[in-house]
């Protein structure tokens, strides 16, 4: 079967929706709420382009897989880095190279726009997830993910 890897549109929310579902059930630090997670995918798909985009893989016209990113700027790199975010392919499509065309997509997109660095978070207890970030060149650091929800 042909798989397609490109840009998502407005018309893959839905079944991007239904991938984070999945990812969000592993990862115990966030809550699986299709509305937040709508509102997200619109807001990444309304400024698609320069600083951050959303990659699918389709296969016969059904969205199997799919990863995120977004620029940032690093005065560590003195320069623009590029954060992934939710690469995740359906329990169904796994094992069959998709997330690392996924993760190439992005990692073009990222060297288009002169990014100097990629970096992801990801669930210390998805092993699964930790294994393929290993086996496409990805290394841990010694940094530690913070998070705060600010307070009017």
């Amino acid at each position: 079967m042909t798989m397609t890897i490109r840009d998502a549109r407005p018309d893959d929310i839905e079944p991007m929706v239904h991938l984070l579902q999945q990812l969000f059930a592993i990862e115990t630090d966030f809550a699986i709420d299709p509305l937040r997670h709508r509102r997200g995918l619109a807001l990444l798909l309304d400024g698609c382009g320069k600083h951050r985009c959303i990659k699918v893989a389709a296969a016969a016209g059904e969205v199997v897989a799919m990863g995120s990113a977004q620029t940032l700027i690093s005065t560590a790199e003195g320069g623009l880095v590029v954060l992934v975010e939710d690469i995740v392919v359906d329990d169904a499509w796994r094992q069959q190279g998709i997330g690392r065309r996924i993760a190439t997509a992005l990692e073009a997109w990222a060297l288009d726009r002169g990014a100097t660095r990629l970096q992801l978070l990801a669930d210390r207890t998805n092993f699964d997830a930790l294994d393929f970030y290993h086996c496409i060149g990805w290394r841990p650091t010694r940094m530690i993910c913070l998070r705060r929800h600010p307070t009017p």
